[in-house]
């Protein structure tokens, strides 16, 4: 079964509670923490261990969170121990974040671009997107100066490579077929 198989019922669960509560930013930004801990390559390898019982592994999580991780959260991870998933903590807030983007009309987009965007090229940008998926954008800007010039957009399933490298790719494929 695929890890975003083994995430969606968590992420359900967690999503309706959050937003029966008010409370689905706060919880984004809590499995954001756990999401982290559970990526992190040390924390992974050590809760692969045999030796470990769900009860340390869930420990061993929540002790790296710290005490600022409320109880609905700590109950979660729990579970997820017993039933072994505690690997797929990060799949669990990906699929949360799209559950919230959705209730909220909301979509990420990442534009990468091979200059620093000035907040009019950003706007600019922001404002297409809302128009084309006729949803409010929360956009992330990275520079890769590897682009060589333009920008490559993505925003859930929409990607737009307007990147120099991107034509220059594309062109050279052209003209080897």
């Amino acid at each position: 079964m695929a890890s975003n198989q083994l995430a969606r019922p968590y992420a359900a669960a967690v999503f309706e509670l959050a937003s029966a509560s008010g409370r689905r930013e706060e919880w984004s930004g809590t499995l954001a923490v756990l999401a982290y801990i559970a990526a992190d390559e040390r924390v992974a390898r050590v809760l692969r261990a045999p030796r470990l019982s769900p009860d340390e592994r869930a420990e061993l999580v929540l002790g790296i969170a710290g005490d600022d991780i409320e109880e609905g959260a700590r109950n979660l991870v729990r579970l997820m121990a017993i039933n072994g998933r505690l690997p797929v903590l990060p799949d669990v807030a990906h699929r949360y974040e799209a559950l919230r983007a959705e209730a909220e009309g909301t979509v990420d987009a990442w534009i990468t671009s091979a200059a620093e965007l000035d907040e009019g090229q950003r706007e600019r940008v922001s404002a297409s997107l809302r128009k084309r998926l006729d949803r409010e954008i929360r956009l992330h800007c990275e520079v890769d100066p590897s682009l060589i010039g333009g920008a490559v957009i993505r925003a859930g399933d929409l990607v737009i490579d307007g990147s120099l490298k991107g034509r220059l790719e594309r062109l050279t494929s052209r003209l080897a077929h």
